[in-house]
């Protein structure tokens, strides 16, 4: 069975019901609860179509009139690149499940094979709803707005030399037609545009009597026709979307169509019969057989071409194309029909992110947001400085991510600085973070970078970055074996007048400041001595392959965060079977973890307040009868993308509230290393009630969903509408008005050295 993640469901928690039926009887307070009954079977979802319907929430966003137009179409793109991931990672994973366990159910009771058909139905019909609303009222509106894409069946002959001029010059000279047949079609990358062009047999030509085996096809009378086919592979050389001079503003043509509008050029003396654009998707759920490979750095190269190359999952093409056609491509590539996706428009929607990106169009687009530093944050002080002062918590995007690189920063020159050890998951191309290590390796420090080259569809970067930290002498860890390290954490161990002082930083996001402005995150800036010995602690252990310590405030998982979890649900159980009170407050990206789902099952039979925010997948059946009455799922979906991991328990009274790299799924609660932290300082755990408790009061933004997996999209009503994004970067504004506000007034004497 590969290894993915729908296939580490866990079966009811036996001796979880058993612990709780035994508390519970021994309290002797709340009488023989439901929590004693049998869960019922039906009690997950599935967690493929909880995906898709994450998907259809962000689709809505595309069809939303209330957005500008540059918005709704960058949704558009990420519906589509979101898609594409799904079908190499998930189908590709259900394909190859199908293949190995056909009869292996999920825990909501489905087989591969019944997973991938409703996968597919759903898959299309996601496709066809994206596909009308580009054509019907985002094309049309940005076409309104300026932003024209050039037909050349209708422009006028300005248009039409510009595009001509732009063929011959950029395009045609780069481009190479290739002679393909059923038996000789080359192995084309995975998400690359092609052309595949359809010619009438020329027994007079060289390429057809010398080159191509000729494909007898049936014509619609039932006569053999023999065609001949070609293809032309568009390649990454040459931008996608191409800009063409005329009457509007600002005109574009997409390049496979200026290839397709002049593919004659290619063929001189042949009749074109037809031609289209297609692309493949190749699984990708390809991952290193650790046991097998000597060398990591060269496994994870290896795996990297094999996902080029692999097994195809899925054919996308214009639906122009002939059956005659798509069954020579669909043969080519040992498709099934349900792999097929007809497109009645451009093949991938991504190059939508080109448009958005166009200059002069501001309008178009949402008001800016301006990140802002924290208000304790003086950029007249160093961070050291500031982080002695006490815990500083930061919301993400709307507090700046600089500052977590600005400490490293200071920390690579800082004189006083001995050691800085850092896990990178994944990282921007020109990253100022890795370039910081590099800096305080080449000034002397002891650097350790953990660089998780298992991360998927950031390997090949990662790869990059360990060998040029190498060579600047940071001492590279390559991850753990058997694990993907994801955990977000940075320490910097500095020689101050009272001793060696730790200074830290756990996130729920990666180190990544270009994602960091579009991720909503969470980040923690301490120097509190538990929670450094912690960290040194875990750090050494995965460093020293070695056995962890027992800590004394964090969980790291894949050891100790699913019992932290678990024990802390627990409580909340118990409290409420003894007559008190029980609420739990949580915010993750995903639920998908069987135990974790049972055991807030159980909580809410007793009683207890569960509050969820899940962006993306979930498992579990809110509001149902004698199961999950208490319990409440919402999903936000806004301008950012939400990516904090957030947990609140009651403890009867006493608060208590983590922050997490981790969600609650099995692959990250068992198959990576983990962080759970406690935030205890009065000041950060007060700001992150407020940042949950606003979340939750969303009513423009917030999907609220049902037993049955489906979602409604919250309204305000008769009460004020609240959106949460806009209210958290309105919070942060004034926040630092005030301060800054503050610092402006107060005389600031300069002092020597400074």
């Amino acid at each position: 069975m590969p290894k993915s993640e729908d296939s580490s469901g866990k079966p009811e928690s036996k001796s979880l019901a058993k612990k709780s039926n035994r508390k519970a009887a021994a309290s002797g307070s709340k009488s023989d609860h439901a929590i004693d009954q049998p869960l019922p079977k039906d009690r997950f979802l599935n967690r493929e179509l909880s995906w898709l319907a994450f998907n259809e929430r962000v689709l809505a966003q595309a069809a939303d009139d209330s957005l500008p137009i540059l918005e709704r179409a960058k949704f558009l793109a990420i519906t589509s690149s979101n898609l594409d991931e799904f079908m190499m990672v998930r189908v590709g994973g259900l394909k190859i499940l199908h293949q190995r366990n056909p009869g292996y159910r999920d825990p909501a009771g489905m087989v591969a094979v019944e997973q991938l058909q409703a996968v597919a139905e759903k898959g299309q019909e996601i496709v066809t709803r994206q596909y009308a609303l580009f054509r019907d009222s985002v094309l049309p509106k940005m076409e309104a707005a300026g932003i024209h894409q050039v037909d050349l069946d209708r422009e006028g002959e300005t248009a039409f030399h510009a595009a001509l001029t732009r063929f011959q010059d950029d395009v045609f000279p780069v481009l190479s037609p290739q002679a393909v047949t059923l038996d000789r079609f080359p192995l084309l990358p995975g998400l690359g545009l092609n052309v595949l062009v359809r010619l009438t047999k020329n027994p007079d030509s060289r390429l057809g009597a010398a080159n191509v085996r000729s494909t007898p096809q049936k014509s619609e009378n039932g006569v053999g026709e023999p065609f001949e086919y070609a293809l032309i592979p568009i390649g990454k050389a040459l931008p996608r979307v191409m800009s063409i001079s005329g009457e509007s503003r600002h005109g574009y043509i997409l390049l496979e169509k200026l290839v397709a509008h002049f593919v004659s050029d290619f063929f001189p003396g042949r009749h074109v019969e037809e031609c289209f654009a297609f692309r493949l998707t190749r699984n990708a759920d390809i991952e290193l057989r650790e046991d097998e490979a000597s060398d990591l750095l060269g496994g994870m190269e290896e795996v990297l071409e094999s996902r080029r190359y692999s097994r195809p999952v899925r054919l996308e093409y214009w639906d122009t194309a002939s059956e005659e056609a798509v069954e020579f491509l669909r043969h080519a590539h040992q498709l099934h029909q349900e792999d097929l996706y007809a497109i009645d428009g451009p093949v991938d929607l991504s190059f939508l992110f080109a448009l958005h990106g166009v200059e002069g169009f501001d309008h178009l687009r949402d008001e800016p947001w301006p990140a802002k530093p924290h208000h304790r944050i003086d950029p007249e002080e160093k961070m050291f400085s500031t982080i002695a002062e006490g815990d500083l918590l930061m919301v993400h995007p709307y507090e700046r991510f600089d500052s977590v690189v600005r400490l490293i920063e200071e920390a690579a020159v800082d004189p006083d600085v001995l050691a800085i050890k850092q896990v990178l998951y994944r990282t921007s191309k020109n990253s100022p973070v890795v370039a910081a290590l590099e800096r305080a390796a080449e000034h002397g420090k002891y650097v350790t970078a953990i660089v998780e080259l298992k991360a998927r569809f950031d390997e090949a970067r990662n790869i990059e970055w360990a060998r040029e930290m190498e060579r600047a002498g940071v001492q590279v860890i390559y991850g753990i074996h058997g694990l993907k390290t994801h955990a977000k954490i940075c320490i910097i161990v500095r020689r101050e007048q009272t001793g060696v002082v730790r200074y830290m930083h756990f996130g729920t996001g990666n180190y990544n400041e270009v994602t960091a402005k579009l991720y909503g995150d969470i980040s923690l800036l301490t120097s509190d001595e538990v929670l450094g010995r912690d960290a040194t602690n875990f750090f050494n252990a995965i460093t020293g392959a070695s056995q962890p310590r027992s800590m004394e405030e964090i969980a790291a998982a894949p050891i100790g965060i699913r019992k932290k979890i678990l024990d802390l649900i627990e409580g909340e159980t118990q409290r409420c079977l003894q007559g008190g009170r029980g609420k739990i407050s949580a915010k993750v990206n995903a639920l998908v973890d069987t135990e974790v789902i049972d055991a807030l099952y159980r909580a809410s039979r007793a009683g207890v307040e569960i509050r969820l925010n899940v962006r993306g997948q979930c498992c579990l059946r809110p509001g149902v009868k004698g199961l999950s009455e208490t319990i409440k799922v919402v999903s936000i979906v806004d301008r950012f993308l939400e990516h904090a991991r957030i947990m609140k328990f009651y403890q009867g009274g006493d608060e208590k509230l983590f922050i997490s790299s981790a969600d609650w799924m099995p692959r990250n609660l068992d198959r990576r290393v983990e962080l759970l932290i406690p935030v205890s300082d009065a000041a950060c755990s007060d700001r992150l009630k407020d940042v949950l408790a606003t979340y939750f009061k969303d009513n423009t933004n917030a999907w609220q969903m049902k037993s049955n997996g489906e979602y409604r999209l919250a309204k305000p009503g008769k009460h004020a509408a609240v959106r949460s994004q806009r209210v958290l970067y309105e919070d942060v504004v004034a926040q630092w008005q005030k301060a800054d506000a503050s610092r402006r007034s107060t005389f600031r004497p300069i002092r020597a050295g400074e």
